[in-house]
């Protein structure tokens, strides 16, 4: 998941150079879409020998929301980001969604309750998205602001879909392709009536941008998402979502050694932060307790 996922962002950019990015979401949820349509088809996946497909209409409107929420919006976000910022910028600000998802989880749907060492995760996080901005290099708004923001606004997108789906659809019995085919299928259905709108102007295919659309939706858009579900299921929310950690390392790799794209200090330094921030927020590191060794250590005197 980590390597398809990390070079989504590759075949992203390489894309963008034949196609709009409205067309580059739709190729992906569409193809992804299909692919996922075509297994569920041939393996007809089942819970308990429940139903293949989920008979509640409540549940197909659940699916509505995390298909918006969770596809058309931020795969729209992050392919025009994609035109005016690096594949390499663009992954990383992909790794805010754990700190994003943390949020939503607590002050949206109260499905979580942050301890002190996640709330300071949250705050070094958001200082990481502030550096990796540069607010201060910025005299007015320009492309590669709007850029950084949209691309956030994607992460943001994903915390509330993480938050969601757990909220809402995480305890139904729903096999894990079909799970991913809902979801990916619905945001292709919705792609395809938004066809006049995203997807009707012209194109120039070469053989790696259409290798890079099929890659992006097939796979990226497609089989990763049965993985995902799977090992979510397998090895619970927390230990699946170290597929964050892989994700920029192959980004940035890619960016740097394939489209040859360069950073300044402060990026590098920013992500640093966010990933300090994640482990702190996923309690996978401990905070220093330095108050409490204080007050022990004047006890004990």
């Amino acid at each position: 998941m980590g390597l398809i996922w990390g070079s989504s962002f590759l075949f992203m950019k390489v894309a963008l150079d034949g196609v709009s990015f409205g067309q580059v979401a739709w190729s992906r949820l569409v193809l992804g879409g299909l692919t996922l349509g075509l297994i569920v088809m041939v393996n007809r996946p089942r819970i308990n020998n429940g139903p293949v497909l989920p008979k509640e209409g409540v549940v197909w409107l659940h699916f509505v929301v995390i298909a918006i929420s969770g596809c058309v919006i931020p795969h729209l976000l992050f392919a025009w980001a994609e035109q005016y910022v690096s594949s390499s910028l663009a992954s990383i600000y992909n790794a805010v969604t754990p700190i994003m998802t943390a949020l939503m989880a607590t002050l949206a749907f109260r499905v979580e309750t942050l301890v002190r060492a996640q709330v300071a995760g949250i705050v070094l996080g958001i200082g990481g998205v502030v550096v990796i901005i540069a607010p201060w290099q910025y005299s007015s708004l320009n492309g590669d602001l709007w850029g950084q923001l949209a691309c956030l606004g994607a992460a943001v997108c994903y915390g509330f879909t993480f938050s969601y789906t757990r909220r809402f659809l995480s305890g139904r019995p729903i096999a894990g392709s079909t799970f991913a085919f809902l979801n990916i299928g619905i945001a292709g259905a919705i792609m395809l009536v938004l066809t006049p709108v995203l997807a009707w102007s012209p194109v120039q295919l070469t053989t790696p941008i259409v290798l890079s659309l099929l890659a992006l939706g097939a796979l990226g858009t497609g089989v990763a998402y049965i993985w995902n579900i799977h090992v979510l299921r397998a090895w619970g929310p927390t230990n699946a979502s170290t597929v964050t950690y892989v994700t920029p390392v192959v980004g940035v790799l890619l960016g740097v050694l394939v489209l040859s794209e360069t950073f300044s200090w402060h990026e590098p330094t920013g992500a640093v932060l966010v990933l300090i921030g994640i482990l702190l927020t996923q309690k996978r590191v401990p905070l220093p307790a330095f108050g409490a060794r204080s007050r022990r250590a004047r006890a004990s005197a």
